[in-house]
């Protein structure tokens, strides 16, 4: 038995390709007609947010079975020290990976991984039929094997001075797939909100990068949006793999002034 659902991330990445998250998923959009027009536009993956939003854990499923049927990988951001009870559900729930915040130390990443996988690797407990296996029943040598390799991506946000200074043993952790910049408390820790250009930041950002290149993870970029001169630099510069797109409320928001405009400039009232 072969993998029930493609990780965009793991197939694009090693491609050398990039794999784009769509808009952070919120409240404000728990249809999962939402994930239909997502795929349609040419994201890979949903970025679906439970750490700045009040989605509940049944609206986080029901994002990611639509994110499966539609051929878009589904990724959960968990809020922090929510518990591996909670990460666990999470999964169970049908996300094929897991977003964790605040990744101070080696420590806190070695946690992370130990809950997304099952023994031998972590100690994520076992359950019945799984949303990636379609909800079939599976022998548990390919249920512990296919989840552990391609439905349980690990990402550890770096987000805090703390961070960077531990960023290469983070980097260091076997099972980590992603090491995702978040811009906006990253900057703020350092001091320079939303300073994106800063010396601070970007000497920070790079130090990311060359953890990820050193250890073999990928580099990933959040927060930062429409921004092609910034987007240049993380992408083609410093060879990041994943990048969270946009906002959904960013999308509406921008498309829906851009349109009012339109008839503002063509009837001048």
């Amino acid at each position: 038995m072969g993998s029930s659902y493609t990780n965009n991330l793991l197939q694009k990445t090693a491609k050398g390709q990039i794999c784009k998250a769509s808009l952070t998923l919120s409240d404000r959009f728990t249809n999962p007609q939402v994930v239909q027009l997502a795929a349609n536009s040419g994201y890979d993956a949903l970025f679906i947010d439970l750490e700045h939003s009040t989605l509940s854990l049944n609206d986080a499923s029901l994002l990611c079975m639509a994110g499966l049927g539609s051929g878009i990988t589904p990724f959960v951001r968990v809020p922090y020290q929510c518990g591996d009870g909670f990460v666990q559900r999470v999964l169970d729930g049908g996300a094929m990976g897991v977003i964790f915040p605040h990744i101070h130390n080696k420590d806190d990443a070695l946690s992370a991984v130990s809950i997304c996988k099952y023994p031998p690797t972590g100690k994520r407990s076992m359950t019945g039929q799984l949303p990636y296996f379609r909800l079939q029943s599976t022998p548990v040598g390919v249920f512990t094997q296919e989840n552990n390799s391609n439905a349980s991506s690990v990402f550890v946000m770096i987000e805090t001075r703390e961070s960077i200074d531990n960023v290469d043993e983070i980097a260091s952790v076997g099972g980590i797939d992603v090491l995702l910049i978040g811009s906006n408390d990253l900057s703020t820790e350092l001091g320079v909100p939303a300073q994106f250009k800063s010396d601070e930041f970007q000497s920070a950002v790079e130090a990311v990068s060359r953890a990820c290149k050193k250890h073999g993870k990928v580099f990933g970029l959040a927060g930062i949006y429409e921004n092609e001169e910034l987007h240049d630099w993380a992408l083609n510069k410093l060879g990041a793999g994943f990048i969270l797109v946009q906002q959904d409320s960013g999308i509406l928001a921008r498309a829906g002034k851009d349109c009012a405009n339109a008839i503002t400039l063509l009837t001048g009232r």
